[in-house]
Order: structure tokens, then C-alpha cells, then sequence
């Protein structure tokens, strides 16, 4: 495990959008980052499930979060420019946007995998987060310290056959944090990074190894520090790294 402890104010007074936070690591990093002091914005397409995340956080005592219905699969630029002006008109910046909505797509082979599949795939996992991060780019950088984390995978930094459109796509988010770190080095308080959660205990991983004992993978929450470590001031300088959290 990536060996860090947070001090319990590390993120005191930061505005931060996580995306997929209704549920796995998406969930357990909004609380976190919420029970260090950050102001969390909920972004994923479930509502119900983010409402339970606002539940938690607000009965936990930590700062007002903020519930954001979003579909990444079937919004269209106009509505990441209205989400854009909704964060600037509430909270003037942006601190931190983590990248961790997903979804896992067909594993099949290449052959049998059909173009709406990888489609689809690429659309949650790529395109949504292009458009997350150049839209939101003149917010973070409005920040006095900045930071943007991908999340990629073991099959996202180096390819396995039957991982189809998913691997394709993590490989993508790696290209895309290395480009915008390298953009935005030396001369903007952003920086860019990824994290390979690992295998976590997550519906996603049940979903791609169903014959595994779910118990011999760590918790979301477990997986936390190295989430911790890049949205907070003692990662500053650290820009372009592909990190794991374990």
C-alpha cells in the first residue's frame, strides 16, 4: 500500500470534483477528501447513490457536499459549459477533479468485440474525461495548487489480450494526463497524474473476475493515501507520474 498519512486538515478550504462518486473508490474518495476538509463535488448519474454519499459526508459532520446528476455517457458540450459556470458561480475554482468514473465494457477478444461496445467504452472512460478536463482547465487553474488524477489500470500500461476497449481506454487516460501534465508544466499551479487503484474490493472487479473471493482484495477505503497524497499541498511537484495506490 502506498505508504502516506494524511494530516486530518489536509485538504481544508479545497473545492474538489469527483466523478463516479456515487459507490466503489469514487464514493470512498469523496469521503475521504471530505473528512480532510475538502468541499466534494458528487458527479455521477445515479442519483440515489450520490444522495447516500451526501448522507454520509453531512452525517459525518464534514463540509456541505454537492450533489451533481451527470450522465458522461450522453452529455453534450453545452452541458460541461453550463457545469463549468454552475462550479465558477458557486465556488470561483476549482481545486481538484479526479477522473475515476468507468465502465468496464465487454471482455472479449478484439474480434468479437463490436464497434458500439469499444464505442461506448471510450465515450465513459475517454471522451467524457477530455471534455471534464478542458472544460474545467480555466477553473483549476484558478487554484493556487491544483490537481488533476486519471485513473488508469494494470491493463492500462501494459495490454492483455480479451481486455478489449477497457484497456484501450486506460491506455488513452494515460496519454491524455501525460500530455496535459507536460502542457501545463512549470508555468500553471496544475498538475496531472494517474493512479492504478489495483485489485479493490469494487463491483467492477466482481464484475471482471467473477470466480475470485472478493475478501482477498483490499477496501475502496484502504486504497486511500495515494489518493490523499495527489489532491493535497504535499504532492506539489509531483507532475506526468504513474502512480499505484498499491
Amino acid at each position: 500500500m502506498f505508504d502516506y498519512q494524511a494530516r486530518p486538515d489536509l485538504l481544508k478550504g479545497r473545492v474538489i470534483l469527483v466523478t463516479g462518486a456515487g459507490r466503489g473508490i469514487g464514493a470512498a474518495a469523496a469521503k475521504s477528501y471530505a473528512a480532510h476538509g475538502a468541499t466534494v463535488l458528487l458527479l455521477g448519474k445515479n442519483e440515489e447513490n450520490l444522495n447516500q454519499v451526501y448522507d454520509q459526508i453531512e452525517a459525518a459532520g464534514h463540509a456541505q457536499p454537492v450533489v451533481i446528476p451527470f450522465n458522461l455517457e450522453t452529455a453534450l458540450p453545452h452541458q460541461y459549459d453550463e457545469l463549468a459556470a454552475t462550479i465558477e458561480g458557486a465556488f470561483g475554482r476549482l481545486d481538484g477533479l479526479l477522473h475515476n468514473a468507468a465502465v468496464l465494457g465487454p471482455r472479449t477478444p478484439i474480434e468479437q468485440l463490436s464497434g458500439d461496445h469499444f464505442m461506448r467504452v471510450m465515450q465513459i472512460n475517454v471522451n467524457a474525461a477530455f471534455m471534464l478536463t478542458s472544460t474545467l482547465l480555466p477553473l483549476l487553474k484558478l487554484s493556487a495548487d491544483a490537481s488533476v488524477v486519471f485513473t488508469s489500470s494494470s491493463v492500462g500500461r501494459q495490454g492483455r489480450a480479451y481486455w478489449g476497449a477497457y484497456a484501450v481506454s486506460k491506455f488513452a487516460c494515460e496519454g491524455l494526463m501525460q500530455v496535459l501534465a507536460d502542457e501545463v508544466e512549470g508555468i500553471s499551479p496544475v498538475r496531472a497524474n494517474s493512479i492504478n487503484p489495483g485489485a479493490t474490493r469494487t463491483d467492477m472487479r466482481a464484475l471482471a473476475y467473477p470466480g475470485e473471493n472478493p475478501a482477498s482484495n483490499p477496501a475502496a477505503e484502504d486504497i486511500m493515501p495515494l489518493y490523499l497524497y495527489l489532491m493535497g499541498p504535499d504532492s506539489q511537484g509531483i507532475n506526468g507520474q504513474a502512480l499505484n495506490a498499491q
